[in-house]
């Protein structure tokens, strides 16, 4: 599963138009109609990307943007605000509160693509790299193929989408609910039960004669890719 975007925009059409043609190059899409509704689902799981409407109901989205960025867990996460303000006094506050991009409505959906790409690219180069290493492993998002020391490991869609997700973050640990949010979506109701399932499946795919189990349980926090493991 690609990056994970949270598109946070009140006008049905537009949210709908954005989510059919990010999740088209391939991101995870989850989106929000308010501002309150997405700082709920920022506190659920941290996305790689926001794309951030400045005029919403309750809380706006000038204000929202404060807060991500004094939230430790997205104070660096990008952040692309969409406003029909187009004054330069505008823009400059926009930008001066913490957001990365600035867009003024209405804008080319290509033109924005293109600047989500640019953002990750900047801000999170692994999200964007076709082929991802940790350790002994490597996965090639293009090819869907995994190796390990050189052998071919052959995954089931889901075990590959969580290979992908641990190898895009080694070393950190993630709970059932982030892994659930990251690899099978917001918008998916699947038991917790079923993380242990497809972690065990992978764990039998990678781990073949006498090489060491890469993926860390850490009893009460959940699961990680150990990086340093060959």
């Amino acid at each position: 599963m690609g990056p994970r975007i949270l598109v946070v925009e009140d006008e049905e059409p537009l949210s709908v138009l954005l989510r059919y043609n990010l999740e088209a190059e391939g991101y995870s899409v989850s989106t929000a109609m308010t501002g309150d509704d997405a700082e709920l689902s920022l506190q659920e799981a941290t996305p790689d990307l926001i794309v951030l409407d400045w005029m919403l109901p309750g809380l706006s989205g000038i204000e929202l943007c404060r807060r991500i960025r004094a939230m430790p867990d997205t104070e660096r996460v990008p952040v692309i605000m969409l406003t029909a303000r187009s004054e330069e006094t505008d823009r400059i506050r926009g930008l001066t509160t913490g957001a990365d991009d600035y867009m003024v409505k209405p804008f080319s959906v290509p033109e924005l693509v293109a600047r989500v790409k640019a953002l990750l690219r900047r801000a999170s180069p692994e999200l964007v790299s076709s082929l991802l290493k940790a350790g002994d492993l490597e996965l090639d998002r293009e090819t869907h193929r995994v190796h390990r020391n050189g052998r071919e490991i052959h995954l089931g869609p889901i075990e590959f989408r969580l290979l992908e997700f641990f190898m895009q973050s080694p070393g950190r640990v993630f709970n059932r609910e982030q892994l659930l949010n990251g690899v099978w979506g917001h918008d998916v109701y699947v038991d917790e039960r079923t993380v242990d399932v497809h972690v065990g499946r992978l764990r039998k795919a990678i781990n073949r004669g006498r090489s060491k189990d890469p993926i860390r349980t850490v009893r009460g926090a959940g699961y990680g890719l150990d990086d340093k493991i060959h």
